[in-house]
């Protein structure tokens, strides 16, 4: 009896041996699933040369800003605008006091009137100077004439010599004082204009029409020469300035169009055109400034933060479409189709994005037919019915 239970178990151990043989999966392979074939679409995935692209970022600006600043000291009495305010070339900024530029140019007005006055009593010396100088002129030419004819002694002569000579320097001088008083009353006008001009900078005006985006001072300080009190840009044009490594900046072109994205103003794209290349770079960075000039858009505002891809060579690279990609954790794939039309998930490395495609840096070989937006009832291993 102990025998045949024995050799009941031995044949029931090799009869599940047998049958488990003949059921063995291949390492790698799985079994077709059972059930009804998944339609799916497909696209077959090729390597081509593609353009590489570099994506710079930058900062919006306005094409044209200034920062607008006192020219003389004094104590700021008021600001006529602020930020966000529009203004016309022209219009009255900040006020600053000008009581001591008021001061300086009465002073220099008296002095311009007293350096007049100074002028008529020099001219006046002149003239009479002028009358003796001629009475002496004529006298010596009398008394040379008598000394010839021996009318006169020599002495005498000598006596009208001098006195000729005396009335000549005293012209001279008269005039050389004249001059002075011109070039005083000259000073005195150049003080009174600059005091003029200082005066009116007392009163900051706008450079041109644009937009207060910036107040830097407050009412009661005191502004030095070149103090910064308000930013003013333009209105009507914008640019984004590009920061671009030396790498690349030999590909970039002036006249060059290139889309522009602002995710502060929506996902479209904005055609800009490359400007201004500077040819001269960071020497910290060792990168280039490219200004790229972009139309206005209503939300636009400086400080914006901007993308813009460049065109920097070209590369044979193999991209997908994004429908196809299948993230899963940190596991991407996609569904191929194999010659047997059973679906096989691939585990792939993607690189950068380029709109509805993304590389395909490995796990995949040209011609492999992709499942483009796979059904989720496609599971590795099912049978796939490829529409036309």
């Amino acid at each position: 009896m102990r025998t045949l239970n024995l050799m009941a178990a031995i044949l029931l151990i090799t009869g599940l041996s047998l049958f488990s043989c003949s059921e063995k999966i291949e390492p790698g392979s799985t079994l077709p699933l059972e059930g009804p074939s998944v339609a799916v679409r497909v696209n077959e995935a090729r390597s081509a040369v593609q353009p590489v692209v570099y994506e710079a970022v930058g900062t919006v600006k306005a094409r044209l800003s200034a920062t607008v600043s006192s020219k003389l000291m004094g104590v700021i009495q008021a600001f006529k605008v602020k930020e966000g305010d529009r203004v016309k070339q022209g219009d009255l900024l900040v006020v600053l006091d000008d009581r001591q530029v008021v001061a300086q140019l009465n002073q220099a007005q008296a002095a311009l009137a007293e350096a007049k006055k100074a002028e008529t009593g020099a001219m006046s010396a002149r003239t009479a100077a002028d009358a003796g100088a001629q009475k002496a002129r004529l006298s010596y030419a009398r008394n040379q004439t008598m000394l010839a004819g021996g009318a006169i002694t020599q002495e005498t002569f000598e006596t009208v010599d001098a006195q000729n000579k005396q009335a000549q320097a005293a012209l001279a001088q008269a005039e050389a004082m004249v001059e002075a008083a011109r070039f005083r009353i000259e000073q005195a006008q150049a003080a009174v204009d600059a005091a003029t001009v200082a005066q009116k900078d007392a009163r900051i005006l706008a450079p041109f029409d644009g937009e207060v985006t910036a107040k830097l001072a407050d009412a009661g300080s005191l502004a030095a020469p070149g103090t910064p009190l308000l930013t003013l840009e333009r209105a009507g044009g914008y640019r984004v300035d590009l920061v671009v490594p030396e790498t690349f900046i030999q590909s970039v072109r002036m006249g060059e169009s290139v889309d522009v994205r602002i995710s502060a103003i929506g996902e479209a794209s904005i055609t800009g055109t490359v400007s201004v290349i500077v040819p001269s770079a960071d020497q910290s960075s060792r990168t280039f400034i490219v200004q790229v000039n972009i139309p206005t858009a209503e939300s636009l505002r400086s400080g914006m933060f901007a993308r813009v891809p460049l065109t920097v060579g070209e590369q044979k690279t193999m991209r997908i479409l994004q429908s196809a990609v299948i993230r899963k954790g940190q596991l991407t794939g996609v569904f191929i189709v194999d010659e047997k039309g059973t679906a096989r998930f691939r585990l792939i490395r993607t690189g950068r994005s380029y709109g509805e495609q993304v590389e395909v840096i490995s796990g995949l070989q040209d011609g492999a037919r992709i499942v483009v937006d796979p059904p989720a009832q496609l599971n590795n291993g099912s049978t796939v019915e490829i529409e036309k």
